[in-house]
């Protein structure tokens, strides 16, 4: 007869062998589970179905090498014209002309950055603004979306990207006016960091007299940040409304007596600077607004601002949108200059011209 012992170290022998064998079980089962789980090739998925099913604000682009332009066309009366064909325009870069895409004139949205100086230029007039973006925003499409950005001696970010014309009017509530103008640093930020959608054209609508305090960046330098990014550059000068004030008191200090010229000498020479100033001013403009494929509006008084407004959103809204494959291939990050034309040479073309190809 076996002792307790002896019982007992059988049964843990037995017990021994019992575990030994199941953990050899153990991990030869699940190669096989898996084995058996693994799934016959299937079909190659329906490419339309799962276009569909894609958020456009997650489409990166259509071709890593495809060139989108926004293209504006007036008439001899500076009417817009929106009949026209891609057959119609003929696109050159760098002197070479290239081949538009099938989908050239597809619509694409606008991703607008409304900017405002609050400078003491604008600052008594901040309501006639806030009248005029509101109604702007009313005039975008379903899929466009608005930011709005405030800038003086500081450049604040008052609202993000936004679809909602209620969240643009809360935060137009929330402009403040300032002192200085960074305006070369806030078209600089405003091009380089709000960024659109990969999918849509990037607009700037600033409201300024575009004088720069000169604390910050160079206007060469914000040039350049609109033309990486591709930003068409619209701008609202308050500069002949400016122009027409200076003007006035100018006019009426030296109207005066020899005595009073003398004695309000100081402020005649700020007056005749300030006009200067406003004049070089207006020529950055132009290159601003003519480069980026933009434009520059000079309205005679703060109460036109709702028009010019209108007139803005009715552009952005019957753009053309050309799309072409460059032929030069190379990613060299160079600056490629472009021009647009049309067949008929009385038309009038608005485009950038160029674009920097970004490096591999």
């Amino acid at each position: 007869m076996l002792s307790a012992r002896t019982v007992r170290r059988q049964s843990s022998a037995v017990s021994l062998c019992v575990w030994l064998v199941a953990l050899l079980f153990s991990c030869f089962l699940p190669s096989v589970a898996i084995k058996a789980q693994i799934p016959k090739p299937s079909p190659t998925p329906d490419l339309k179905q799962e276009e569909q099913e894609v958020d456009p604000d997650d489409v990166i682009s259509v071709s890593t090498t495809e060139v989108l332009l926004p293209v504006t066309v007036r008439d001899e009366n500076g009417q817009l014209i929106t009949n026209l064909l891609r057959k119609d325009f003929r696109v050159f870069e760098d002197g070479q002309e290239q081949t538009l895409s099938d989908l050239s004139l597809r619509q694409v949205p606008v991703d607008v950055v409304l900017m405002v100086d609050a400078s003491s230029s604008v600052a008594d007039n901040l309501d006639d603004f806030r009248r005029a973006a509101e109604g702007f925003a009313t005039h975008l499409a379903a899929d466009d979306r608005i930011s709005l950005i405030q800038f003086d001696d500081r450049v604040l970010l008052l609202q993000d990207w936004t679809k909602s014309v209620a969240q643009l009017r809360r935060a137009l509530r929330r402009i403040a006016p300032g002192m200085f103008t960074r305006f070369h640093d806030s078209m600089l930020l405003a091009s380089r960091d709000q960024a659109p959608r990969s999918s849509a054209r990037h607009a700037i609508i600033v409201l300024t007299d575009g004088i720069d305090s000169g604390r910050g960046a160079t206007f060469e330098a914000a040039l350049r940040a609109a033309l990486e990014s591709q930003t068409a550059i619209y701008v609202i000068s308050n500069t002949e409304i400016e122009r027409a004030k200076k003007q006035h008191e100018l006019t009426s200090f030296l109207s005066g007596t020899s005595a009073s010229i003398k004695f309000n000498d100081l402020h005649i020479q700020d007056l005749r600077m300030g006009l200067e100033a406003l004049a070089a001013s207006e020529q950055n403009l132009e290159q601003l607004t003519g480069a980026t494929g933009g434009r520059l509006y000079r309205p005679g008084s703060f109460a036109d601002l709702d028009s010019v407004y209108t007139e803005v959103a009715d552009e952005l809204g019957h753009q053309y949108a050309l799309y072409y494959s460059p032929t030069n291939k190379s990613r060299d990050g160079k600056f490629r200059r472009v021009r647009v034309e049309t067949t008929d040479p009385k038309l009038k073309v608005s485009a950038r011209i160029g674009y920097y190809q970004l490096k591999k």
